[in-house]
């Protein structure tokens, strides 16, 4: 009996790596987890548990805060990308009592191509959102919101 034991374990141990329950990549250990509701079929409601793998930073090309205390206000920085494994991180916070009324909304746009993307955020989503980015060039950002206070990061994405 005792001479089978280690050769099961073994055998055990590559079943659990070989199906995906052992992961030693960093990625997968500084992601984000998101639950979100499936049903609520019986009185249960599971959840499912998606990763996003975090985003690394590292030289900055914009790092600023704004506020934004009405609709009507409109913010535009321009800065140049130099490394095509870029990108955006921005943390919002709401600055009222009333999620409802706070919201934000940032265009991107490549100044060469003009190809924009455009990212929003309202208070359904987390306040801490990121984007990998993937092109060089000149680039305009367009940033305007309500009742929010944004803490935006342009940078070089690490590897």
């Amino acid at each position: 009996m005792k001479i089978y034991l280690i050769p099961c374990t073994i055998l055990v141990i590559l079943g659990v790596m070989g199906a995906g329950c052992m992961n030693t990549s960093p990625a997968g250990q500084n992601g984000t987890v998101i639950t979100a509701p499936l049903t609520a079929a019986a009185n249960i409601t599971p959840a499912v548990t998606v990763t996003q793998p975090a985003i690394s930073i590292g030289d900055q090309y914009l790092y600023k805060s704004y506020s934004f205390s009405n609709q009507s206000e409109t913010i535009t920085e321009q800065f140049r990308i130099a490394d095509p494994s870029w990108a955006i991180v921005y943390t919002v916070l709401p600055l009222s009592d009333s999620p409802q009324d706070c919201w934000f909304e940032m265009t991107v746009t490549n100044l060469d191509t003009r190809k924009n993307q455009t990212f929003t955020w309202t208070y359904l989503n987390d306040t801490y959102q990121q984007y990998p980015m993937y092109t060089t060039g000149p680039y305009q950002i367009m940033l305007t919101g309500n009742l929010v206070n944004v803490k935006l990061d342009v940078a070089k994405r690490l590897p």
